[in-house]
């Protein structure tokens, strides 16, 4: 076949790709994964024990990491450790709770890493009530929690969808 004038130009102005530069691909890449990684680790929704049910509440706030309590409908769980029943703590006497106090004594001096310094420092717990727990049973746990310095106390509800922006149902604090 024989080249013609056209054929030869073209193949002289033909683009060709030698090495291929991967250091703004990489650049985006290690961008990437320093955005996941920085928002991973943010807790946007506290996981409810099925057997527990929540009261409903209309709440903007987003909950944030703190010492959690569990009241359940047989046990009371302070940081995923059982540490009473609800039966016993309704007819205790009046007065703090020990159990409680223990496990509170004991997360303080378990302080490993900056996630759980955080926790720790906040002086901050949330409860999770079961709708059916009597409210004298979490008056008692919240007043041995202020008892024991921490002084701020949310209550986890289910969060209503709010009528005007149609956010989704979710855990929230009051």
């Amino acid at each position: 076949m024989k080249t013609t004038r056209r054929m030869k130009r073209m193949t002289r102005n033909k683009v060709r790709i030698g090495r291929m530069n991967l250091t703004s691909l990489m650049d985006v890449f290690t961008i990437l994964v320093f955005f996941l990684l920085v928002n991973s680790g943010t807790p946007e929704v506290m996981e409810t024990p099925k057997q527990m049910v929540l009261p409903e509440s209309v709440v903007e706030a987003k909950p944030r990491e703190t010492v959690v309590i569990f009241i359940g409908k047989e046990d009371v769980v302070v940081q995923g450790e059982p540490v009473a029943t609800v039966a016993a703590i309704a007819t205790m006497d009046e007065g703090e709770i020990g159990p409680i106090i223990d496990r509170l004594a004991v997360l303080e001096e378990q302080i490993i890493g900056s996630s759980t310094q955080h926790v720790a420092g906040s002086r901050e717990v949330t409860i999770l009530a079961d709708r059916s727990i009597p409210f004298d049973v979490i008056r008692r746990v919240m007043s041995t929690c202020t008892s024991q310095g921490y002084g701020r106390i949310s209550l986890a509800v289910i969060q209503k969808g709010l009528p005007s922006d149609g956010s989704p149902n979710g855990i929230a604090q009051i």
